[in-house]
């Protein structure tokens, strides 16, 4: 009766499936019970669990104590999400029965994936004490820690398991190594670690070069990012990290190059912008940099090292003008700070619009009044307007916070009663 079995398997492997589940659907009532078994496997292969946990909680009621059905039957349970219909069939399994340790693996793998690592990892240690030299409960162990983000305990798990394997269960051991050490902050150990294995895909290439850069191989850094721009383009995460390390090795050209292809996929990346916006500079294209930067503002409204960046690169080239267009417009929008006022205050002094600076400088004084740079600066504006009470009342508190500065405890002397400096 077995070459209808045997049928079957030839119509599978000719891709016949349709055909041959309708051979197995026939011969199954008069099936033996080796020849169900044989059945529910060949359903296991195909993917119909339903069909063969049918058959096998069947032949269970006739084979209690058959502990290989147990299993198979408690794994169906596991793909179909009946965890508690599993964990009843193996906590059947004794710690005489030879397949007590298989039973405590598969119940630590069930544990796992219900969050319960505690019960898991007992459930492995328990194993170890049974096996003491077998490295798949090693492995085990490890994959449980590191899937809990307990990297620095799982190291030494990984550590026993690569003693004799590479690679387990499709897993990379150094990979898992790599990424432990880098994610307890032991770069060159990870680094060490990612230089075992091939990097073929774009993840692996960010994390190589991430790595890399922590422990100061910009060099390697740099390998790895261009090759992942050469395998994935449209990897947006690499471009700043990958700019920045060429600005760090005074790559500027490049750094600026990689930084402009990232706004390819990133437009809207107000830290991009700006990077690329600070190269430009750099190489010397002021308005680039400006134009740049103030897209990064666009993005982001509130977004302040931009908004500073500009004003910075303005004051540099004289242009006050611009200060006052761009942060009256920002305060326009709603991002009120005391920066901005006081970049405004400065900037409406510089091209003698001292009501403006005047209005500015109060508005700011609240923010700043503990700010000794910012009462020096509005102490002598308020002397050049005139304002000679307010100036000694703003260079009276600047005394009171910083009491060794003698200059300006002689210069608010010179005040005089009246007010006019004398």
């Amino acid at each position: 009766m077995m070459e209808e079995i045997y049928h079957a398997i030839q119509l599978i492997e000719q891709e016949q499936t349709e055909e041959a589940l309708t051979v197995l659907k026939e011969f199954l009532p008069g099936a033996n019970d080796d020849e169900q078994f044989v059945i529910s496997d060949l359903y296991i292969q195909l993917g119909l669990l339903p069909e063969a946990k049918e058959i096998l909680e069947r032949l269970y009621t006739h084979y209690p104590d058959e502990t290989e059905l147990k299993l198979v039957l408690s794994e169906i349970y596991i793909d179909l999400e009946d965890d508690e219909a599993a964990l009843t069939l193996l906590n059947q399994i004794d710690s005489h029965d030879p397949h007590y340790l298989e039973s405590l693996l598969t119940q630590a793998d069930l544990y796992q994936t219900q969050g319960l690592f505690e019960v898991a990892d007992h459930k492995l240690v328990t194993a170890k004490q049974l096996a003491p030299n077998e490295i798949l409960i090693d492995f085990a162990r490890a994959e449980l820690s590191f899937s809990n983000g307990e990297y620095q305990r799982a190291i030494p798990h990984y550590l026993k398991v690569k003693q004799t394997k590479d690679q387990m269960a499709e897993v990379n051991i150094d990979h898992r190594l790599a990424e432990s050490y880098a994610q307890i902050g032991e770069f060159e150990s990870a680094l060490e670690h990612f230089t075992q294995f091939e990097h073929e895909d774009e993840e692996t290439l960010f994390q190589y070069g991430f790595v890399a850069r922590q422990a100061h191989r910009n060099d390697i850094a740099i390998k790895a990012w261009e090759s992942l721009i050469d395998l994935e383009p449209e990897y947006p995460s690499v471009y700043m990290p990958l700019a920045d390390v060429y600005e760090e090795e005074g790559l500027i050209k490049e750094a600026y190059s990689i930084s402009k292809r990232g706004l390819d996929f990133l437009p809207l990346n107000k830290e991009l912008l700006l990077t690329v916006a600070g190269l430009a500079r750099r190489n010397g294209e002021r308005e680039n940099s400006y134009q740049y930067a103030r897209e990064a503002v666009a993005v982001d409204v509130g977004y302040k090292e931009a908004v500073l960046f500009l004003v910075e690169n303005y004051r540099e080239d004289g242009d006050d003008e611009a200060i006052i267009d761009l942060l009256t417009h920002i305060l326009d929008q709603g991002e009120e700070d005391g920066y901005y006022l006081w970049e405004l205050a400065k900037a409406c002094d510089a091209v003698e619009n001292y009501s403006e600076a005047y209005l500015y400088y109060n508005q700011a004084y609240d923010e700043f009044k503990d700010d000794v740079d910012f009462l020096k600066a509005y102490g002598y504006f308020l002397v050049e307007e005139g304002k000679h009470q307010e100036a000694k009342e703003v260079f009276q508190r600047y005394l009171s916070l910083d009491v060794t500065d003698y200059e300006i405890e002689n210069y608010l002397e010179r005040l005089g009663d009246s007010g006019e400096p004398s």
